[in-house]
């Protein structure tokens, strides 16, 4: 069995002076950094997912166009393809992503299993493939798309934690209720220092 981290869409739109900017973002960046530095041999396998917006369009209603946003399902342009809103953060060392996914693309997309690989493959595909069943799950923003990412691999049949010392939230009350949500689900609530001694799976079943 392989073990998997999951980098939610740690890009510049999501983090300090960006469209849709997530206090702590760049906190969360580095930290995600430092951790893959000081425990290289954590994961087996290292999977980073992106906004990948379009820019001609309202993305399926996802930007908000004629209304203001409302911040719940409409939002300002963000993430668009190309553009330096949608890269990674600086702070984001990539040197051991091996696979990254991108989302959205022309539609409302929050969890990190609505998009693809930039082979065209589908995330579930993938985990498959490489026998993951233990994830571990970080990035921006907890009570968006963290939220569904760490749903979505319950859902897929993963044994998930959430390090919840390298996740920001868009606002402290939505954060806690996605963290209980997913505590609620079977998600492991653990930090990155706790996490290279003991699989999720391992965690569940004590």
């Amino acid at each position: 069995m392989s073990r998997a981290l999951f980098i939610i869409d740690v890009q510049n739109d999501f983090t300090e002076g960006g469209a849709l900017a997530v206090e702590g973002g760049a906190a969360v960046a580095a930290g995600i950094s430092r951790m893959l530095a000081e425990h290289p041999n954590r994961y087996d396998h290292v999977f980073a997912s992106r906004d990948w917006h379009d820019a001609d369009n309202d993305n399926g209603g996802h930007f908000a166009t004629n209304d203001p946003p409302d911040f719940v399902t409409t939002w300002p342009r963000h993430c668009v393809a190309g553009t330096q809103g949608a890269e990674f953060h600086p702070e984001l060392d990539t040197s051991s992503v091996d696979v990254q996914v991108r989302k959205g693309q022309g539609k409302p997309a929050y969890s990190i299993f609505d998009g693809v690989t930039d082979d065209g493959a589908t995330l579930a595909e993938k985990l498959d493939e490489f026998g993951i069943i233990d994830v571990d799950v970080v990035g921006i923003a907890t009570d968006y798309c963290v939220l569904a990412s760490a749903m979505g691999a319950v859902d897929h049949g993963r044994k998930v934690r959430l390090l919840t010392d390298l996740v920001a939230g868009v606002a402290p009350e939505s954060s806690a209720v996605a963290v209980a949500s997913m505590g609620a689900a079977g998600v492991v609530i653990a930090t990155s220092d706790s996490s290279s001694t003991r699989s999720a799976s391992t965690e569940q079943e004590s």
